[in-house]
């Protein structure tokens, strides 16, 4: 059938054109470009940026909570530990050993902010591409930091907390998230600018089309030089701003 009817063979000719009607629209459909928050790109290549949390946008958790509760072990992140496993169940060990839960990590956060510029920086970010947290920190760490940076789309772990508040274990959303939710934004037509400042983002910047560390350690600037640095906003604002217009496959007509 061809436009709700069927096609009969004296009728191939107008069969013909009608189909060769349709996959014109359909070849035009395509190719159409998106403006202002996709920017000038066809629908088939829309641009996204992911994030790293810590040390991106928000000042890291634990070296917060390292400070205020006096314990210098609970300092060590992902920028000097690359297992994260081992980095959690050391966390873990400690927080047991101290007698420490949800509620005392909780109520530093709360009295955390954003870093200086980022809720500046994600607002110009966001008007120009879909924006993506991907963090291995917690819901049940990050979701009041949510509310300051105007609820972006975050992407994390969650914890297993007893009822008195002790923290019990941890549950990965997925095993290498960061750079498997790249992989998988590719197989759905997105063209990925990443930003992150630890060894955990690796994965994450090498699989996108554009990866960029962020204010990172010496250490992990000297493990991966293959990434451009930001030391600041305005910097990673031009690096991402240069990445948008090398991945765009088109100009606006």
């Amino acid at each position: 059938m061809v436009c709700g009817r069927r096609v009969h063979e004296g009728e191939t000719g107008r069969g013909e054109i009608a189909a060769s009607g349709s996959q014109a629209l359909l070849r035009r459909a395509r190719t159409r470009r998106i403006r202002g928050f996709f920017g000038s790109v066809t629908e088939t290549q829309v641009q996204i940026a992911c994030l790293d949390l810590e040390g991106v946008l928000v000042p890291e958790i634990w070296i917060e909570f390292s400070k205020r509760a006096g314990i210098p072990d609970l300092a060590r992140t992902t920028r000097d530990e690359p297992d994260y496993d081992k980095l959690m169940r050391g966390r873990l060990d400690i927080l047991a050993a101290h007698g420490l839960g949800l509620p005392d990590i909780q109520a530093v956060i709360a009295g955390m902010e954003p870093l200086p510029g980022a809720v500046a920086f994600l607002d110009w970010l966001r008007a120009r591409h879909p924006v993506v947290i991907l963090s291995d920190t917690f819901y049940e760490f990050a979701t009041p930091l949510m509310k300051k940076l105007g609820y972006p789309t975050l992407f994390c772990h969650r914890l297993e907390v007893a009822p008195d508040g002790k923290l019990t274990n941890y549950e990965i959303r997925l095993p290498d998230h960061k750079r498997r939710t790249v992989a998988a934004l590719r197989l759905l037509n997105f063209r990925t600018i990443a930003a992150g400042d630890s060894y955990n983002d690796a994965g994450m910047l090498a699989e996108a089309d554009a990866g960029i560390l962020f204010r990172p350690p010496v250490n992990v600037m000297r493990d991966f030089p293959q990434f451009p640095v930001a030391p600041g906003y305005d910097e990673l604002k031009a690096l991402c701003a240069e990445a948008a217009a090398r991945l765009a496959p088109l100009t606006a007509q």
